[in-house]
């Protein structure tokens, strides 16, 4: 130790009256010529450091006057395992604070007072009370074992490389910043070693499935008063897989997320901030240009998802989508939590994150699995089994739909999204889709199931057809994905050029292509309402391009083969008339065990059709003789067969069946 002290005095001799090289010390050098914007007349080491008279209790013979502030809003996460604390007087960070907090201004030393300084320093460098938005240090100790952070540094307190240390077992300022040297790291931020590539990051921070500890974590769905033991995926561990980790896409320097230029290299900074990020517990980097009435987890990724020249080659525009009939944002009190539950209980919640993995996500290079996007990779979903049970990850796409579209509770049917059929066959939530989608149903579009119908199914082509119409697409096999039908309207999967997903579309239910919902006029028959004539009739058009009225049924489904009644024997008229497939038929299934057989995708609209007026039956569709029994345009179905005008209706409607 008198060595030690011996060979600093030596140092501090040596230095008095020279100048230290300004590329070492850089911003932290105030002395005549230096690069700081605050200036004196002292040599540089000497307005931090003192051989004789440094403040007692410190380390490295500290002579700047300490910060006394032990008030610091300190950062804080639902995440979080350790506890922060406030920063020790006289300790490792308390030193770097007695200028960054801004509450003792530089040149205010002990050994010769408060000294003659010029120029002020930079308001990035000045961090206030409020260190809510800097990364967390000063934990209480002993450290506990956190799902993100590599087990060495808990136990024995050795991060993953040798240049990054903890201070007495503790993180502190000069874990990641050694103050003596700015120009190690390109962003001049004095690192302790160059963070390209996150290398500093994942000093600490998992990158190596090797290394994570999987934690069980429950699934609380509160409405059911349900619980689910799960093993909650780390989407760290898929990093070094990640589309994020893999992109050598070149990145503006300028754009707030990262001095490296590439992403790839950018890191974890591409979209967290060390200093001065977002509050909330991720660190979220602050967006360049903020976009109005978005939740702060998507502002952050439109720093590089939103059609600018931020990132080159260009990538897909996705916040244009968002323009369109997209998926609501969080908003007043539904914001999304760190920790929320997988099955999201507030209405309408939907941001990136929710679908996305940011840390997992890989590129979607091609479209033919039939489980799950790779863009989707390492999210969570809930089951179809019982609605309640947490997947993580999901390893199908529909279960990560099912966080939102299954049991969860509030949720509502929103005029944006445009007219929503009233099906005669339900068992309670109208808006939960798993007992639609479920193999158990009377009859469901292949989501959650293989196909599996024993009836003839004579339309089903062998490929999806592309947006034009006239190019194929994926083959046609056994299982659906929900984005089949629900994507953007221009996706690069069906031959478009804009991102895939149901991010938006310019089509009703954010659904890929033209869908016409048959409506009738409000009001209560005979005038109006249930069972009179229709108002929007549509021509019969075989063209299956993304514009025809049948165009989203056209992609899988051969509109030649189905006017030519192969498959019922009454298809050609009610086409023809210009009645769209939404009277009769249901989208995603029919729940089982609910009245009438549930077949072929039959569940009638009630808001368009209404009972027969001459027999007071239920609605129903009898496969066996390929007849209806109901009112649908001022005509009456018979149980016989027969089509009748309305007898109860004044006016009666010129379509023929």
């Amino acid at each position: 130790m008198k060595k030690s002290v011996a060979a600093l005095l030596l140092w501090f001799a040596s230095i008095a009256g020279a100048q230290v090289k300004s590329d070492v010390l850089g911003a932290h050098n105030m002395g005549p010529g230096g690069l700081s914007p605050v200036k004196g007349n002292l040599p540089p080491c000497l307005f931090c450091h003192a051989p004789h008279s440094g403040l007692g209790g410190t380390r490295a013979l500290w002579a700047q006057k300490l910060s006394t502030v032990q008030n610091y809003t300190l950062y804080s996460s639902d995440t979080l395992v350790n506890q922060v604390q406030q920063p020790v007087m006289g300790g490792a960070s308390n030193l770097c604070l007695s200028c960054h907090d801004g509450t003792v201004a530089p040149g205010q030393t002990t050994p010769w007072g408060k000294l003659q300084m010029g120029g002020s320093m930079q308001s990035q460098d000045v961090f206030g009370r409020d260190l809510s938005s800097v990364h967390p240090f000063n934990f209480k100790l002993p450290l506990q074992p956190s799902p993100n952070v590599i087990g060495s540094v808990v136990k024995p307190g050795v991060t993953g490389n040798p240049a990054v240390t903890l201070k007495d077992g503790n993180v502190q300022c000069t874990t990641c910043h050694n103050p003596h040297v700015q120009g190690i790291d390109a962003s001049n931020t004095f690192l302790v070693m160059d963070n390209s590539s996150s290398a500093l990051c994942l000093a600490c921070h998992i990158s190596d499935p090797t290394t994570s500890t999987m934690m069980a974590t429950k699934s609380t769905n509160a409405t059911k008063t349900a619980s689910a033991a799960q093993t909650s995926f780390n989407g760290l561990t898929a990093w070094n897989k990640s589309a994020h980790e893999q992109s050598a896409y070149q990145v503006s320097k300028t754009a707030n997320v990262g001095p490296y230029g590439t992403m790839r290299k950018n890191g974890c900074l591409s979209c967290h901030s060390t200093h001065k990020g977002l509050a909330g517990g991720a660190l979220l980097n602050r967006p360049k240009q903020a976009a109005p009435n978005l939740d702060a987890a998507t502002q952050n990724c439109l720093n590089c998802h939103n059609g600018g020249s931020t990132v080159s080659p260009a990538i897909p525009n996705v916040y244009q989508e968002f323009s369109k009939k997209g998926h609501p944002f969080p908003s007043g009190s539904n914001q999304h939590q760190l920790n929320e539950s997988a099955l999201l209980e507030k209405n309408r919640h939907a941001t990136c994150v929710d679908c996305h993995e940011p840390h997992a996500s890989q590129k979607t290079l091609s479209f033919t699995s039939v489980a799950i996007r790779p863009s989707q990779h390492g999210a969570a979903g809930i089951s179809a089994t019982d609605g309640v049970t947490v997947v993580n990850p999901a390893v199908n796409q529909y279960e990560i739909c099912f966080r939102c579209h299954g049991t969860s509770s509030g949720k509502q049917t929103l005029a944006v999204y445009g007219y929503l059929p009233t099906r005669s066959i339900r068992n309670g939530d109208a808006l939960n889709l798993i007992p639609e989608l479920s193999a158990n149903a009377g009859s469901s579009h292949p989501v959650s199931h293989d196909r599996q119908s024993p009836l003839s199914q004579p339309s089903l082509l062998n490929f999806m057809w592309n947006l034009d119409g006239h190019t194929q697409g994926r083959m046609l096999g056994s299982r659906l994905l929900c984005t089949d039908c629900h994507n953007s309207d221009d996706n690069r999967e069906s031959g478009g050029a804009g991102p895939s997903g149901p991010h938006g579309s310019q089509y009703a239910h954010i659904l890929e292509r033209r869908y016409e919902f048959s409506q009738v006029a409000p009001g209560v028959a005979p005038l109006a309402g249930p069972g009179t004539a229709i108002q929007n009739l549509q021509p019969a058009v075989a063209d299956p391009s993304a514009n025809g009225p049948y165009s989203l049924c056209a992609k899988c489904h051969n509109l030649s083969n189905v006017l030519s009644n192969a498959s019922f024997s009454k298809h050609a008229i009610h086409i023809n008339a210009g009645f769209s497939c939404s009277v009769c038929h249901t989208a995603h299934g029919v729940p089982a065990g609910s009245a009438g057989s549930g077949e072929r995708l039959v569940d009638f609209d009630i808001a368009v059709v209404a009972q027969n007026d001459a027999f007071n039956i239920p609605i129903a569709y009898n496969r066996a003789t390929a007849t209806c029994t109901l009112k649908c345009h001022n005509y009456n179905h018979n149980q016989n067969g027969t089509v009748t005008p309305s007898q109860g209706n004044k006016v009666v409607g010129k379509g023929r069946h």
